[in-house]
């Protein structure tokens, strides 16, 4: 590392910080081409800003739900925070995240590093399924930013990591821990991910196929097999199914009375897992008889942070 610290980004999504944020927040998502293909090119933009505009007052109303605002810039933080701390017996880091839909931008987590006199920069996207709406559109504008503010430095780019060991132990760890909360009574374990349309994995898009190496590695560790299915959908158009209040009606029906949700495709708490998992879901089971507990999200449990450290070191050994 010649006596320079390595930069390190975490890539996330973002949310935002307050309810004012939120019309903001849904138009910088919204732009995004990425995501969604609103007409032409040239009709992105004032159609984001009109869904945005519908759309705010709604959206405005969950995230009130959840504290009002999105904890995610908080808990990405703490995360960097932590990671820092767990490399520095390793060399020298400087840890920064950079949030695709809000600050701090990539160019201000770029510039940051830049400042700083990084080696280089490992780009890990706090994802580990990769898909073009999440890890992929923050690559391309990490790579967008970094080709403009600071090409002569050196950008590595982990894209992804679904059978990581460290993280599928604290996984498999947590639904043993939350499998004791039924006292012995039979569950059924239920994986939900955020869902997609259907034509991006048409497309070649491997998220279905990494979510699943990532249950595979749960189920090698707990010898447990559970169902997978997919939240968050919004718009016309075909997404992945089995949806997840769909499957929580389908237990129901065969007589299950007790689930154990994971948020796979998540590893911080944010919207989809205080709102979606633990309100929306949870009351729907309830109404059909059904107890429904969800594990915890990994947020900055050490054993995660310790898994992240593990893809970085790997990363720099490889490169």
């Amino acid at each position: 590392m010649n006596n320079h610290p390595v930069g390190i980004v975490l890539l996330n999504m973002g949310g935002p910080d307050t309810l004012e944020d939120v019309p903001q927040f849904l138009y910088n998502l919204f732009s995004d081409r990425d995501i969604i293909k609103l007409g032409p090119s040239f009709l992105q933009k004032p159609l984001a800003r009109l869904i945005s505009r519908r759309r705010a007052a709604k959206s405005q109303s969950i995230y009130k739900k959840i504290g009002g605002g999105s904890p995610l810039r908080k808990i990405s933080e703490q995360q960097a925070a932590r990671l820092e701390r767990e490399l520095s017996a390793d060399g020298k880091f400087i840890v920064r995240v950079a949030m695709r839909y809000w600050a701090p931008s990539c160019e201000e987590a770029l510039t940051e590093l830049a400042d700083k006199g990084v080696a280089k920069i490992i780009a890990l996207p706090l994802y580990p399924h990769y898909t073009k709406a999440t890890s992929g559109s923050s690559i391309n504008d990490l790579i967008a930013t970094h080709k403009r503010c600071m090409p002569q430095i050196p950008l590595e780019i982990v894209r992804s990591w679904p059978e990581e060991p460290g993280y599928l132990d604290v996984l498999a760890q947590r639904i043993s821990a939350t499998a004791e909360e039924f006292k012995g009574e039979p569950f059924e374990l239920v994986y939900s991910a955020h869902s997609l349309p259907v034509s991006f994995i048409k497309e070649g898009d491997p998220y279905v196929d990494e979510l699943a190496k990532t249950i595979t590695g749960i189920e090698e560790r707990l010898q447990l097999k559970g169902t997978l299915c997919y939240q968050s959908r919004s718009g016309p158009v075909e997404w992945l199914s089995p949806e997840t209040s769909e499957t929580i009606d389908r237990l129901a029906a065969n007589g299950c009375t007790n689930i154990l949700m994971v948020p796979i495709s998540f590893v911080s708490d944010h919207v989809e897992t205080l709102y979606e998992i633990d309100m929306l879901f949870k009351d729907h089971a309830a109404e059909l008889g059904v107890r429904l507990i969800s594990t915890p999200s990994l947020n900055s449990d050490p054993a995660f942070i310790s898994s992240l450290r593990s893809i970085i070191l790997r990363q720099l050994k490889n490169n």
